[in-house]
């Protein structure tokens, strides 16, 4: 049997019915990302979208002790440095950018430690259930790192700008119970009913009609982005779109059989 040491760190993608999990897969340190995988995330996630059979996203890490303790700084003094700089954050817009713009919803299962790059992702998502024993940290500032401010959007839609000064101010660890107290977790549950409730939440989503959990996100994200300025037009017309639609018929139909209805996405 292969050891993590010599497993090829990788960002995996498996479907599981109407799921689609993408596991970032480097345990022998901690599910740090490296280059190669924050550039095949947005294939991932274009995967996803393209799958008619998916209904939600899930993010999540291998093993049992992290979610992802961010980018991999071996990498650093080769790829974040100088002129290669530029090029590595543009491999990391583009994974944030692929998770904030998915139209399909997202959940981050987060287990264990959840640092940097990693939680810069899991606050991309549309929500984050974590378990008892996280740990959260942006530690940018013990790096010299500036934090780049495409990055700190995702973090201002999940804290208020002071707590937002504290995590990249002081760069420490939240434990989890203060997470969630501040916002960085939608929901907090015992390590041993983590993958259960991520799965159940995921499942009651899928069950919906994939139109209307996609009409409610954009107007969501919209609204959140643009209070003075949403395009009412484009909002407008995703919600006409669900009334328009073959599910919206069958929702009728099943309310009036008295049974489960059996949603198409279309």
């Amino acid at each position: 049997m292969p050891t993590d040491s010599t497993i090829e760190p990788a960002l995996r993608y498996e479907k599981n019915g109407a799921l689609a999990w993408i596991i970032v897969d480097n345990a022998s340190r901690l599910n740090a990302l490296t280059a190669a995988m924050w550039q095949a995330l947005p294939r991932h996630i274009a995967m996803a979208v393209a799958d008619p059979d998916v209904r939600v996203v899930i993010l999540r890490g291998a093993g049992d002790k992290a979610f992802s303790a961010g980018a991999d700084i071996s990498e650093f003094e080769s790829a974040r440095t100088g002129d290669a700089a530029a090029t590595y954050d543009a491999l990391n817009d583009a994974a944030f950018s692929a998770l904030i713009s998915c139209p399909k919803p997202v959940i981050a299962m987060i287990h264990g430690f959840c640092l940097g790059g990693g939680l810069g992702l899991a606050l991309c998502c549309d929500m984050r259930i974590a378990d008892d024993a996280s740990q959260f940290a942006i530690p940018a500032a013990k790096l010299g790192i500036g934090y780049n401010p495409r990055w700190i959007r995702p973090i201002l839609a999940a804290v208020p700008p002071s707590r937002a000064k504290e995590l990249l101010y002081t760069g420490r660890r939240f434990r989890s119970a203060e997470a969630e107290a501040m916002g960085l977790v939608s929901r907090l549950v015992p390590t041993a009913d983590l993958e259960d409730a991520t799965r159940a939440l995921a499942g009651e989503i899928a069950a919906n009609a994939p139109l209307s959990v996609a009409a409610a996100k954009r107007v969501i994200d919209e609204i959140a982005r643009h209070p003075e300025t949403p395009d009412m037009a484009a909002l407008d017309a995703a919600v006409a779109a669900c009334f328009a639609s073959d599910d919206y018929a069958e929702g009728r139909r099943a309310f009036l059989d008295k049974r489960k209805p059996l949603f198409k996405g279309r």
